[in-house]
């Protein structure tokens, strides 16, 4: 699944390797108002692992937000992802 399927669908279930167990979590897009513009989240509700966050937002290449805070894609800030 690609970036802009995901943001159609608005939810993907991935699969991650959580206190080294592999879990499926379902992350949703949330679209949170900043200053600049509305940018899409992938979130959820879970503790992850800071660098399972990264590997995601890498592959997705899509900002992600969790308990442990908010992740950008490397070399992306907030807005590369307005009007998405």
């Amino acid at each position: 699944m690609d970036r802009n399927e995901i943001l159609k669908t608005e939810e993907i279930c991935i699969e991650i390797m959580k206190t080294g167990i592999k879990q499926r979590i379902t992350f949703r897009i949330i679209r949170e108002n900043t200053p600049i513009g509305k940018i899409p989240f992938l979130t959820t509700e879970k503790f992850i692992d800071l660098q399972e966050l990264i590997k995601i937002s890498e592959k997705y290449q899509l900002p992600l937000k969790a308990k442990n805070g908010k992740i950008f894609p490397k070399g992306k800030m907030a807005k590369d992802f307005i009007g998405l």
